[in-house]
């Protein structure tokens, strides 16, 4: 029962950090929601794919959830409750950071500002990460094989929206300086020397 409250708040936590942002986005006119609009070929397919399994993810992640279904020892799903809360905290702190500069896929018709300071001075892809850890933390603690195989495919369309789109985009935005940043700061985490 324990381990369901734990999950239960990660998620709440999470969701409700990401649509209180939305929300709080649209009150301002902002459109956070950027995934697969005004995109063609395979920045649509990604992102579309991306959008898909993000909304297929959770439904399992619950009812593992609802009916405790899990595989591995307590050390694992205590594991995977640290690495949950963790990837609520890297969200939360990420979106904060990034103000009004945030969506949720690209566009190239809204101004933003490239963000290198507070959490993204030791990681370019912090959302990401905290979606990555919060993924792997529910899945540790109620792990079964649909949601390995929803979570991994979330987790790896995730890294192509990075490889593909985010990062050139980025680039093609803000040239230089974005390709100075990247030469300081990975793509995950850490710094390089």
């Amino acid at each position: 029962m324990t381990f369901q409250i734990i999950g239960i708040l990660i998620l709440l936590i999470f969701y409700g950090c990401y649509f209180i942002k939305m929300f709080n986005q649209c009150s301002k006119g902002i459109q956070t929601d950027q995934i697969g609009k005004n995109k063609v070929g395979l920045v649509k397919f990604i992102e579309v794919t991306m959008k898909i399994i993000t909304y297929i993810v959770p439904v399992f992640e619950v009812i593992g959830i609802a009916f405790n279904i899990f595989s591995f020892n307590n050390s694992l799903r205590i594991i995977g409750a640290c690495m949950g809360i963790v990837g609520d905290i890297i969200f939360i702190i990420s979106v904060i950071t990034m103000q009004d500069n945030w969506r949720a896929g690209v566009s190239k018709n809204d101004k933003t500002e490239l963000v290198t300071s507070g959490i993204y001075q030791i990681s370019r892809n912090p959302t990401f990460l905290g979606f990555d850890l919060v993924y792997i933390g529910i899945l540790l603690m109620f792990f079964n094989w649909v949601l390995f195989i929803v979570s991994l495919l979330a987790i790896l369309m995730f890294h192509l929206q990075i490889l593909n789109v985010e990062e050139e985009f980025l680039l093609e935005e803000f040239g230089d300086d974005y390709l100075n940043y990247k030469k300081k700061v990975c793509r995950y985490i850490g710094r390089k020397w």
